[in-house]
């Protein structure tokens, strides 16, 4: 079991003000994998005066500078690959055989990423009789998911260090470890002090303060909408710039002409794996009427041939929900799904054969929905499959369109010029055609209540950035 009993701040390990601890409970034992100290609104004033103390000084130095920390975190990431990758089976329970690929790595590969964007910070544009140039926000708030933690994490923390800003991280309270590591990262390359804190603790305190403190000057915050609107509101008086990656509920077109076999293949899997915990996760399968009844029998079938299991086992490919509330949240969806008449493929509200422990949900598949059903526009967050019959493609984007969500959406067509046409007509941030794979240097964000702004490539580095025009 992993114990931490201090806070990152001002380049120094400092007790937090307050006394209590709080347990990190492993998802497929229900044991404590963790333990970890809980912060209030005095360490966040505390973390938050550390960054605005660092700023003027962290914000004038060279790019260059700022492009050898980065590169130094990206070795220390390699240094800590297998540390961190078992605080991920650990506290989230993703599969050892993906946790690496979908979570770790990217720490090093988004640093690397921004070490050699640092230089577009001293560019300057002229336009007319202007020089237009960009300059560092000045001091950030990020608050963290439990379900990419590091991911997400990284996507805010090197954009910051590479436009010059300084910075107060929270994780989420299901996923702390792995921030403790990254301070002692910092820590390890010679980070300036101040440049980078965090502060552990809850929503109602810790993210509250950090969300209304006068001297931040952006809050980036990743998680549900419901959350991210409280953010906001939080926000407001401060008039501070507000990022914010919440919620979605993707739809996945397949027309008729289709590789149907590559194409529920790559949707079931898309969907299934981290357990269904997965923002942009193309959750509503939309598939045109003729190949409709073969469609379904493939994803019950490729869905019944993924392993469930413990997590630490390389075979398994799906592991626990996070936690007992989610996984109970996915069970309520599950039945709420069967009491409105669609029809249960396969899977279901009871645990998988074998368990008897562990916040386990069988991956479920459900056909005959219909896209006004509570599976099709709730973002259920769990291994959870909606297959939807279409007509006519008109028909298949209106059924797209016709959610509160646009974080993403997927197009699998007979070639990649009629998948790229259907895609724009979807109101969705990011679109994967045909099984494209994921790109960490294209920006990333949604539409309506899918939040605003954008993370990664150079788009992610201009939200940390103020531009400035100059007139001659």
């Amino acid at each position: 079991m992993r114990t931490y009993d201090k806070f990152y701040i001002n380049g120094q390990w400092v007790s937090p003000n307050g006394q209590d601890m709080s347990d990190v409970i492993n998802p497929a034992t229900r044991e404590i994998s963790s333990r970890v100290p809980m912060g209030n609104v005095a360490d966040v004033d505390a973390a938050v005066a550390a960054a605005k103390g660092a700023f003027e000084s962290w914000s004038q130095t060279s790019a260059s500078e700022r492009e050898g920390f980065l590169r130094k975190l990206a070795a220390e990431a390699e240094k800590r690959n297998d540390e961190l990758t078992q605080t991920i089976v650990d506290e989230l329970g993703m599969p050892i055989q993906h946790a690496a690929a979908y979570q770790v790595d990217a720490l090093g590969i988004i640093c690397e990423s921004y070490a050699d964007k640092v230089h577009l910070m001293e560019e300057e544009k002229q336009v007319g009789n202007s020089i237009v140039i960009s300059e560092p926000i000045g001091v950030c708030a990020m608050i963290n998911p439990w379900n990419y933690p590091i991911w997400q994490m990284i996507g805010k923390v090197a954009p910051a260090i590479a436009a010059g800003c300084t910075m107060v991280v929270k994780s989420a309270p299901q996923t702390p470890s792995h921030l403790f590591i990254f301070a002692e990262m910092c820590e390890a390359v010679g980070l300036m002090a101040g440049v980078f804190n965090f502060v552990h603790g809850d929503g109602e305190n810790v993210g509250q303060r950090l969300s209304n403190h006068p001297d931040v000057d952006l809050v980036s915050f990743t998680g549900s909408t419901r959350v991210g609107i409280q953010v906001s509101n939080a926000a407001a008086p401060t008039v501070k710039r507000v990022c914010l990656e919440l919620g979605g509920k993707s739809p996945y077109i397949i027309t008729e002409e289709a590789d149907l076999d590559a194409a529920i293949d790559f949707g079931v899997g898309d969907v299934m794996v981290n357990t269904g915990q997965t923002c942009n996760a193309m959750t509503r399968m939309i598939i045109h009427e003729s190949v409709y009844d073969v469609a379904v029998d493939l994803a019950k079938e490729k869905t019944e041939a993924l392993l469930v299991g413990d997590p630490s086992d390389p075979e398994v490919f799906v592991g626990p929900m996070s936690s007992d509330t989610q996984k109970q949240t996915v069970v309520d969806y599950i039945n709420q799904g069967i009491k409105e008449g669609a029809k249960l493929v396969t899977g279901g509200p009871d645990m998988p054969d074998g368990f008897s422990k562990g916040n386990y949900v069988k991956p479920t598949v459900f056909a005959d929905v219909t896209n006004d059903m509570t599976i099709a526009q709730k973002e259920i967050f769990g291994p959870v499959l909606v297959m939807i019959k279409y007509g006519s493609i008109e028909e298949a984007i209106e059924i797209a369109n016709d959610t509160s969500y646009g974080l993403a959406a997927a197009v699998w067509a007979g070639d990649r010029d009629k998948a790229k046409a259907i895609a724009k007509k979807i109101k969705a941030g990011q679109c994967t055609i045909n099984g494209g794979e994921a790109n960490h240097e294209a920006p990333f964000g949604g539409y309506k209540k899918s939040g605003n702004g954008r993370e990664f490539g150079e788009a992610g580095l201009h939200e940390y950035c103020e531009i400035k025009s100059m007139q001659f």
